[in-house]
């Protein structure tokens, strides 16, 4: 716990208005994401096809596409943005692994590689100070 607060402190000490954009552009990325595969589940279909013959297919189904837009919605307010990015881990880990795993897209690759390596970031860094967790934290 001691970690986390050491962690904390840091990054609202060392906080810019840059970060804080990239956050809010990287959860309407995520909630865009969300939108897509909500209105082209045959495309959502066709990608998790390489993990399906593994089981749980249709669980991959209804969480991939809501967990991308409560995220992403959660993560563009900084509202317990450690939790909404911890979310989206797993999901970032399977596209990176779904282009590995069946027909190579290297921009699908890179764009995966990419958002993966800002929530882990974020992951770290937490919400920010203009976020709402730093504003009810202040509340204290």
């Amino acid at each position: 716990m001691e970690n986390v607060k050491s962690l904390n402190k840091w990054a609202n000490s060392h906080t810019y208005l840059p970060v804080d954009l990239v956050r809010i552009v990287l959860g309407v990325f995520l909630f865009m994401k969300g939108v897509s595969f909500v209105t082209n589940v045959q495309y959502l279909h066709d990608l998790i096809s390489p993990i399906d013959r593994f089981g749980g297919g249709m669980f991959l189904l209804h969480y991939i596409a809501p967990a991308h837009m409560i995220g992403g919605i959660m993560i563009v307010f900084g509202l317990l943005t450690r939790w909404a990015i911890a979310a989206q881990l797993p999901i970032l880990f399977g596209a990176v692994l779904v282009n590995f795993m069946g027909h190579m897209h290297s921009q699908s690759l890179i764009l995966a590689i990419a958002v993966l390596l800002l929530c882990i970031f974020f992951l770290i860094y937490g919400g920010g100070k203009h976020s709402a967790d730093y504003y009810f934290k202040m509340q204290q």
